[in-house]
């Protein structure tokens, strides 16, 4: 059955394959933006030109509609949960968090990775503190892991909204990622650097795509259950295995160890840093492994880069 959506931020990555995605399945779509991006769906969407930040604004854009699922892809911290929940309580069947490996990572080093979805404990009430020190950009970004496990933990303790907190993996896209962090993989390989060595051990992490992250919300807007669910691609690396697969993938010498220059790299963890996704597998849902789809990425990323 077609479903009513509303999706908060879905002009770029991810979120744009979402709509398209949902589009193509039949479903009703509404953007909810501050109107500073532009899309391509024309009149295939509904919109909402509002600031998801401002309580007041947000209550009155939301005047009268309801919804079947919200994807919600900038909740950020506590602040931002507490005003979704008070502007949506009674408008959304379900409500869909896009929430993050991040959260986890309190739990590296701890000897229990991967990390399941009930390994998480989430603060209690009296440290979900709103001040508005979250709405600080730089304040808030220093905290990114924190605020979004504060704001999944502001979802776990109202009833009034039935929450999906989606915990996705590290998304490594071709060149539209705007993360730059795979570029930056491939950019010093093919100048034949190599990896920085910041400790006698590396950390495995886990991994997805954009189009293997839109599929999953995809198919999560078409089921009923909610609270935390891990997604990741099957097979973690760690920054060393994945350098290595890009000298392998683009046939480039691997350089020796000593070599100058040498890059550090954003996945480059003391210990394990990976998800288990057991629960979304035993709900129903099947993520591509690394292998499918590493390669091709890669390649993508070398090619953009000599153009």
């Amino acid at each position: 059955m077609a479903k009513k959506v509303l999706i908060i931020g879905g002009t770029r990555f991810f979120g744009r394959l979402l709509v398209s995605g949902l589009l193509e399945a039949g479903d009703q779509v509404t953007l909810a933006t501050r109107g500073h991006a532009a899309d391509d769906f024309g009149d295939r969407v509904g919109r909402i030109v509002v600031d998801r930040r401002d309580a007041a604004a947000l209550r009155a854009a939301l005047a009268g509609r309801t919804f079947d699922v919200v994807f919600d892809q900038v909740c950020y911290t506590p602040l931002d949960a507490r005003t979704a929940v008070d502007a949506f309580a009674g408008r959304a069947g379900r409500y869909v968090m896009a929430s993050t490996i991040e959260v986890y990572r309190p739990l590296i080093g701890l000897g229990i990775a991967p990390f399941s979805e009930d390994a998480l404990a989430l603060p209690d009430e009296e440290a979900l503190d709103c001040d508005q020190r979250w709405r600080e950009p730089d304040w808030a970004g220093a905290r990114y892991g924190d605020g979004k496990r504060r704001a999944e933990a502001v979802f776990a303790r109202d009833d009034r909204l039935a929450v999906v907190a989606v915990r996705i993996a590290h998304v490594l896209g071709g060149p539209e990622d705007f993360t730059g962090r795979l570029a930056a993989h491939v950019r010093a390989a093919r100048a034949g650097r190599s990896l920085a060595r910041s400790g006698a051990r590396r950390g495995a992490s886990s991994f997805i795509t954009p189009e293997g992250i839109a599929e999953f919300l995809q198919w999560i807007a078409h089921r009923e259950f909610t609270g935390p669910v891990n997604a990741a691609s099957e097979g973690g690396l760690d920054a060393t295995a994945l350098h290595q697969r890009i000298f392998e993938t683009l046939r480039i010498p691997i350089p020796d160890d000593a070599a100058h220059s040498a890059f550090e790299s954003p996945f480059d963890y003391p210990a394990p840093f990976e998800m288990d996704i057991a629960r979304a597998l035993s709900l129903g849902h099947d993520f591509q492994p690394v292998d499918a789809w590493l390669a091709d990425t890669i390649r993508a990323h070398a090619a953009a880069q000599s153009a």
